[in-house]
């Protein structure tokens, strides 16, 4: 989530306190009331109502009248105002690119999603979504201006104080280019820069199948393998914010080469890239499958693969099948490392189905410690291909939300 710093020292627990309440309101479904608020924070109701007021003041919370039926008077709750002011979301994949306009009730406005190659480098690739971004705010007759925070995931380890990111393994160019400060310097609009599996963990939680769980681990299978940590209500990011690298953890001791340099990596056995190269493979010396259609073989894609396995072809099937047992034996460590309470499936490859998912599930079951596995929730991603990008709209909301406050906008 996003860290607040108060500029104001003797103000640090008015301020702290009333992003806490800005953030309960905003991510409680239906709104919340001032009771609750003083409840989950241990705050007084004066001091709520005094924070309260506040932001009815500045015009960010409105007040509503719960329609639920109650034998005295129905409470005041307390919900976002929604036309306050804008937001963009934007999720850059490996070979995607997407980019949502959202309000602050985090309903989508506008939305597009393009073929991208994140391997062009920094100046090709911001220039792209600064191009995309700027022609989704034409169509819905918006300018820059209209826009209060941008919020920005990409495939790679962050560094987040830096605003890039370090070493990415499928970033070439990018190992600390100032993605940050070259975005805000090109906008004039706060950008929030995240990891894009940290991102569909926020969406996933905030909007999605795992709304509100403290303990979440979303797990994007795309071009590569990534995953989001949520603990304790927080994101996750290690010492150095490569905290969720799943995909090079070791599964194989000397299997392939990984493009990080190891051999072996999850990303070798699972992702869209491993799934069309292993079918590629397979093609090659076995052409007893409708993959085999395709020619030349170079050009099956996982798509193809997921397409196959619908179809009922054997050989695709087993690939996905094979490709779920590896992900499920990666992520049965993840459940006995921490022991989360859900686990949600992302990505491109996740929209396979049940077909992957079910491998995943039995790997869990049969090698995460029986406490850890009787709890564990594995689904798929209620929100889809959108889960980033939403991810990526909450970070731009948090921070938009706390420069208002923060600076008494108006």
């Amino acid at each position: 989530m996003h860290t607040f710093v108060p500029t104001n020292r003797s103000q640090n627990v008015k301020y702290f306190n009333k992003h806490a309440i800005l953030d309960l309101i905003l991510f409680t479904p239906g709104g919340i009331s001032r009771v609750e608020l003083a409840q989950k924070l241990s705050l007084t109701r004066a001091a709520v109502t005094s924070i309260i007021n506040d932001l009815i003041e500045a015009d960010l919370v409105h007040e509503t009248e719960s329609r639920v039926a109650s034998s005295g008077r129905p409470p005041i709750l307390l919900s976002v105002n929604p036309d306050r002011f804008l937001v963009a979301g934007i999720d850059m994949g490996a070979t995607h690119l997407t980019v949502l306009l959202a309000n602050v009730s985090a309903k989508v406005i506008a939305e597009r999603e393009i073929p991208f190659d994140i391997a062009q480098g920094p100046t090709i690739c911001l220039d792209q979504a600064d191009a995309l971004l700027k022609e989704l705010l034409s169509g819905a007759k918006l300018q820059m201006k209209d826009i209060a925070a941008i919020g920005i995931g990409v495939p790679g380890p962050i560094n987040a104080e830096a605003g890039m990111v370090i070493a990415p393994p499928i970033m070439p160019g990018w190992d600390r280019f100032p993605i940050r400060s070259a975005l805000e310097t090109r906008w004039g609009h706060p950008v929030s820069l995240s990891n894009d599996a940290e991102l569909g963990a926020l969406g996933e939680w905030a909007y999605g199948a795992e709304r509100g769980s403290g303990n979440l681990a979303y797990i994007k299978i795309g071009t590569g393998v990534g995953a989001g940590l949520l603990i304790g209500g927080q994101i996750y990011r290690g010492a150095t914010g490569s905290a969720g690298e799943i995909g090079h953890l070791t599964i194989e001791e000397n299997g392939r080469l990984c493009n990080c340099g190891n051999r072996g990596c999850l990303e070798t056995l699972t992702g869209g890239n491993a799934i069309a190269r292993i079918a590629q493979e397979i093609v090659a010396v076995n052409p007893r499958t409708i993959l085999a259609d395709i020619k030349p073989t170079e050009r099956i894609t996982a798509v193809d693969v997921a397409n196959a396995a619908r179809q009922g072809d054997p050989v695709a099937q087993q690939i996905i099948v094979s490709a779920g047992d590896h992900l499920g034996i990666a992520i049965a460590g993840l459940v006995n490392l921490f022991n989360p309470d859900s686990i949600v499936v992302g990505g491109g490859v996740a929209q396979i189905g049940d077909l992957f998912l079910e491998p995943v599930r039995k790997a869990v079951q049969k090698r995460s410690l029986p406490a850890s596995a009787q709890t564990v929730r594995i689904t798929t991603a209620l929100l889809g291909r959108r889960s980033s990008g939403m991810g990526a709209v909450v970070q731009a909301l948090s921070t938009a939300l706390h420069q208002f406050t923060e600076f008494g906008e108006s």
